[in-house]
């Protein structure tokens, strides 16, 4: 037994010394892959290319963007950079007689250049001030990248090169692996006819935790439906409660203060919502509209409740059972996040480029909406609550979903049905129960 007990305390104790990363079963493979591809080693000198590859399908990295910083394991130093900079220079007084390097600092932060930035401090695929799209919203713009030049490495030749460590993100719930070296990356050349390779290439992978994000829920779901009168709001305190320590609220009528508006526009700003029973950011309703024939109608409707934030790029992710039925979407993008062939429960939803893309602030519009058709299939009922979606994410983060005994219901649907059924189908045994227990006692 002491054994067992030895085994089980080192088991908690790697765990507890792991990365948090958090497993999506919607999304397994999802993570954000640093690569470093070594391109050139003269001994005095290092060139590295490195590129921010988002393999998530729904998370996306939003303004102000990914801040990528590392630590490096000897003296060096980044002389020249192209397709990003530096956020601080550091000291660099041991460089003397010679033009200063570009960033001295131990652990260097990088950012990406805006849009716009002079063509000569391009690089490929760089300029879009650190926002990634997701895998499923712009296969197009879901990397960036840019090149290093480092000086004051102590190693000879490529061989010998010394792998910066400790990579970081700069995002909320976001924790990095240390890097592994891989295969090194082939590079093709004269329009794909060859094909040459880097010297070296490490890969860092990066995990996402919504609890590592955020503590409490960012969005929650109120739910209707045509056959019912009531509306089922999103669960009271879904994200914070009025009046308890930290949970800051604007009433309706209410201006906030101008200082409490300003912020830094390199970091994300601390939600300011509006006041509510839920104290969410976000709040989606899904309204099962109107039943046709041989088809049924949901409309859904995104409200954003703070008052300091645009959310760009914004997606909405369901697990609905009847997903696989959908015939049209009016006004959103969707897409299948099915990865098994045997089942499409699971979608997802966004807005469309330059029409409803961007989620105002409340009081400029603040919300967004969208109706789609589902064919119904043998068997449909809108009983149960099977209408309503198993669960709903918004930018990747878990929303609060009603009770499901508060869902709305069918006009004749009640449980007293259920517990006449129950007397009346139990009834036979009870009596036959207690004539076998007067037999026994008589004899």
């Amino acid at each position: 037994m002491g054994f067992i007990s030895v085994l089980v305390c080192i088991i908690v104790v790697s765990f507890s010394f792991s990365p948090s990363y958090g497993f999506d079963p919607m999304d397994p493979q999802a993570n954000i892959t640093i690569k470093w591809d070594l391109l050139l080693s003269t001994g005095s000198s290092d060139t590295v290319k490195v590129t921010i590859l988002n393999f998530q399908k729904y998370r996306h990295i939003e303004a102000p963007g990914w801040k990528l910083g590392w630590d490096w394991k000897g003296k060096e130093a980044i002389s020249a950079i192209f397709g990003a900079e530096a956020t601080q220079q550091g000291d660099c007084s041991r460089f003397k007689g010679q033009e200063l390097p570009h960033c001295c600092d131990k652990h260097p932060v990088i950012i990406d250049l805006l849009p716009g930035a002079p063509y000569n401090t391009q690089f490929q695929n760089c300029c879009k001030g650190g926002v990634l799209s997701s895998m499923t919203q712009d296969t197009s713009k879901y990397g960036a990248s840019f090149q290093i030049s480092t000086i004051g490495s102590t190693a000879s030749n490529y061989s010998d090169f010394v792998m910066a460590e400790n990579f970081t993100l700069g995002l909320p719930g976001y924790t990095c692996g240390q890097p592994f070296e891989v295969r090194p990356t082939r590079i093709p050349v004269d329009g794909g006819r060859r094909w040459t390779q880097v010297l070296r290439t490490w890969n860092a992978v990066c995990g996402y935790s919504s609890f590592l994000s955020s503590p409490s829920p960012k969005c929650c779901v109120s739910l209707s439906a045509f056959y019912d009168s009531r509306i089922v709001d999103c669960p009271q305190c879904s994200c914070a409660c009025q009046g308890q320590p930290g949970s800051k609220c604007v009433q309706m009528k209410e201006t906030p203060p101008l200082l409490q508006q300003k912020r830094d526009p390199n970091e994300e700003p601390p939600p300011l919502v509006r006041c509510s029973d839920h104290m969410c950011p976000i709040q989606i309703h899904w309204h099962v509209k109107e039943s046709y024939r041989q088809y049924w109608r949901v409309k859904m409707t995104i409200r954003n409740w703070n008052i300091i934030k645009n959310y760009s790029q914004w997606n909405m992710v369901v697990l609905h059972p009847n997903l696989k039925n959908i015939t049209t979407v009016f006004s959103f993008s969707y897409a299948s996040l099915n990865d098994f062939r045997t089942t499409n429960d699971s979608g997802m939803f966004w807005g469309i480029k330059y029409y409803n893309d961007m989620l105002l602030q409340q009081g400029n519009s603040g919300n967004v909406q969208s109706e789609m058709l589902l064919a119904k299939e043998p068997g449909f009922s809108f009983g149960g609550g099977w209408a309503f979606p198993r669960r709903i994410m918004f930018n990747g983060d878990e929303c609060v979903m009603p009770q499901p005994d508060d869902y709305p219901r069918l006009p004749n649907a009640s449980p007293l049905p259920s517990v006449v059924c129950l007397l009346h189908f139990s009834l036979p045994f009870v009596l036959l129960l207690v004539l076998l227990a007067d037999s026994a006692g008589s004899h």
